[in-house]
């Protein structure tokens, strides 16, 4: 392995060392291209507004593009809901609810759950393709991990829509009304899911607003809803940009926001839920460590954490942005490390030996190479894959950085990227006090073969979701939050249901 040190560009940068390796070593087993095609299914030139039932045009006739990142090419042209359309939508879910949807015995609301997890299921294969044109994630991920969850939480809360006295026993659970849902566009149709189901298995109508990068998926789960033959306005898909989300949370008729998005947002989210006194569930930001012991398996380990920041091009509010590694065996990782970023196979998203995708459009892009650069500018070491680009399309390069200290911006914020910052600690209370060291709580890993080990660690640690020897791996009967400002409340598991229902004593 040489090391050679290179300086970076701009003025008085340090100089900063840079990996290549040797041609003998860089040799990778090539595959042939595996592309999915997408041929047997149509993406429609214009899609329009789902509301009460009905695809209607805008009312202001505006609509926007959007891409494949890959590709940059415009997949179709989107309707950007405005403030009339947004009170529309809320008019229409509020209809269905007095009208419907909360006169719905438990058991009508779980068949209609469980028909919409069913279609999902016979459409997984068009609904994975669409995922990963429109959000550039490889589709070994989108096939294997995005659209079985997202079936498993229709499935999952359909069998709770009946059982409600038992989740809240002693209490009389009541839904609360009209729940506003905005998504972000790392995992369009999961998180769908994940808001909508509890929502609807609960009583509850919602008006949903996708991302305006990935709106797809989330117009296709409304044509599956369609189809489902739901009472017309139990739910409702807007979309638009940052104007539509903001529209939806100011209107005065919504009784519960959900939120999936950035700490910035989630903020002023909450400031204005305040002002009402309107029920908030926010799941925000995040910056999670994943700590390696010395005694840890260490092939497991690495695997584990390229799963955790590579594969998903860091695109996961709970990616594994910080290693904490032992003193001891920090040669030993990194080196392991490198090695494995060398195999990893940055390509086209629908091609099935792809391993890192497309990044999702071209701002975040530039925030992640701004990121990256800050890293470079602090002199610290940079090691990254060496593999070709694409000639078009927004691409990022796996890449880590050691030496980190805790006060760099590549520690501290999140990035929502292929990059992980390389730290070391010599004790567990140094571990744990260099993972907790983050205005974020969303996640952490822990990476032992003594599960005594790991369950203290684990217990010390102010993360709402921490994995032992593994990271990434999600249930819909596990409940998922964070502490500080990656938000408040959590998703799934029962405790997913908690936000949907009004928490009254039953009377005596």
């Amino acid at each position: 392995m040489k090391r050679p040190k290179t300086r970076a560009k701009g003025k008085n940068v340090p100089a900063v060392t840079r990996v290549t390796l040797a041609p003998s070593d860089a040799a990778s087993w090539q595959y042939a291209p595996a592309p999915e095609t997408y041929d047997y299914f149509k993406i429609a030139p214009r899609y329009g507004l789902f509301i009460g039932g009905k695809w209607v045009a805008p009312k202001d006739g505006r609509r926007f593009p959007t891409l494949n990142p890959a590709t940059e090419e415009v997949l179709t042209h989107v309707a950007e809901a405005g403030p009339a359309d947004v009170d529309r939508a809320i008019k229409a879910a509020r209809n269905a609810y007095e009208r419907y949807w909360r006169r719905c015995s438990p058991q009508t609301r779980a068949k209609y759950l469980f028909r919409i997890a069913r279609a999902i299921t016979e459409r997984s294969r068009e609904l994975a393709v669409l995922e990963s044109l429109n959000g550039g994630k490889p589709i070994r991920e989108s096939r294997d991990v995005d659209i079985p969850l997202a079936a498993a939480h229709f499935f999952y809360y359909a069998g709770w829509a009946d059982k409600l006295e038992w989740a809240f026993p002693n209490r009389h659970p009541e839904p609360l009304g009209v729940a506003g849902q905005i998504i972000p566009w790392n995992f369009p149709l999961l998180m769908a899911a994940w808001k909508i189901a509890p929502a609807l298995a609960c009583g509850n109508t919602v008006v949903l607003k996708p991302a305006e990068t990935t709106p797809l998926t989330a117009l296709w789960l409304a044509e599956i809803i369609e189809q489902a033959d739901l009472p017309p306005g139990v739910v409702n898909v807007i979309t638009g940009g940052g104007d539509t989300g903001a529209a939806l949370v100011r209107h005065p008729d919504l009784d519960k926001v959900a939120f999936t998005g950035s700490t910035e947002v989630g903020k002023q989210i909450a400031i204005q839920c305040a002002r009402l006194r309107r029920p908030v569930t926010l799941e925000l930001g995040g910056k999670a460590a994943n700590i390696i012991f010395e005694d840890a398996p260490m092939d497991q380990a690495v695997e584990g954490i390229i799963n955790g920041i590579f594969f998903n091009q860091g695109h996961v509010c709970c990616a594994g942005s910080r290693l904490l590694v032992q003193e001891s065996a920090i040669e030993l990782v990194v080196d392991k490390l490198y090695r494995r970023i060398q195999s990893l196979r940055v390509g086209p998203p629908l091609d099935k030996n792809t391993d890192v995708g497309a990044i999702n459009s071209k701002a975040q892009l530039a925030k992640i190479d701004e990121l990256a650069r800050s890293g470079e500018q602090a002199g610290r070491p940079r090691y990254q894959t060496e593999c070709a680009l694409p000639s078009r399309g927004y691409w990022f390069r796996p890449t880590f950085f050691t030496e980190v200290a805790l006060s760099d911006r590549i520690a501290q914020e999140e990035i929502f990227g292929p990059v992980l910052s390389v730290m070391t600690f010599r004790t567990p209370d140094e571990a744990v006090e260099k993972a907790n060291n983050t205005r974020y709580g969303l996640s952490a890993g822990i990476w032992t073969d003594k599960g005594s080990k790991n369950f203290k660690i684990a217990a010390q640690l102010r993360a709402g979701v921490v994995w032992g020897n593994t990271f990434n791996k999600f249930d819909p009967s596990s409940a998922f939050g964070g502490y500080k400002e990656s938000g408040f409340g959590r998703e799934g598991g029962i405790f997913g249901l908690l936000p949907y229902v009004k928490d009254r004593w039953r009377s005596a």
